[in-house]
């Protein structure tokens, strides 16, 4: 089978965050966009309503189940899943174009949308985001305020099985204090663009002439 990666050209970096709900990837990823310029957001569909201050093609594109359904049958998602009662989606067309132009990207996904997504990007990173504990991140969501308790615990207990998939992942980063989380997961981003498969794609003649005989 031939992956997105096979096609000659591609030497964007695709950066895959996971985490249980309220470990703080959206936080972590927001603070990575706002430190390097270099490295844009893949905008997932979704079928869950906007949360405040959110914005429909800025945080995510917002679709109603019919049509999300509609463009996961015509093959538009690189990956999806259904989290919690609601969809979401990558689309497969877009990642393909940033890539293959030398952009980065990173994308805010589940296990279960990593599993998928790297079937077509094999050599995407992967870092999995930790909460200190688990007693951390039940704290962490209820200070939300927004879930109930019956919601709260539906989320620790998928957090746990969650969890059991870390080793699926290149690395993993426990998100304890905010500012050390972030470095951390710049420095993933940095030395996978170092990558020599990527350097070489980057600097093909370069390469080229220092591996002739």
């Amino acid at each position: 089978m031939t992956t997105i990666d096979d096609q000659a050209g591609t030497t964007g970096t695709l950066l895959i965050v996971t985490a249980p709900s309220g470990a703080g990837k959206t936080t972590l990823v927001r603070g990575l966009l706002d430190c390097d310029r270099a490295i844009g957001l893949s905008v997932s569909f979704t079928t869950r309503a906007p949360r405040l201050g959110e914005r429909d093609g800025i945080d995510y594109h917002f679709v109603e189940v019919p049509e999300f359904l509609r463009l996961r049958d015509r093959g538009e998602f690189v990956e999806w899943a259904e989290v919690h009662g609601n969809y979401y989606g990558s689309s497969k067309g877009w990642l393909r174009e940033q890539i293959a132009g030398g952009r980065d990207i990173v994308l805010e996904i589940d296990w279960q949308g990593a599993q998928q997504l790297r079937k077509s990007f094999p050599s995407a990173v992967g870092v999995f985001v930790l909460p200190p504990s688990i007693e951390e991140l039940e704290r962490r969501l209820r200070g939300r305020g927004t879930d109930s308790d019956a919601v709260i615990g539906r989320r620790l207990l998928a957090a746990r099985a969650e969890m059991r998939h870390l080793a699926e992942f290149d690395y993993v980063i426990i998100n304890n204090e905010l500012s050390v989380a972030l470095e951390d997961l710049h420095a993933v981003l940095q030395a996978a663009r170092l990558r020599y498969a990527n350097q070489k794609r980057r600097h093909s003649d370069y390469f080229d002439f220092l591996e002739q005989d």
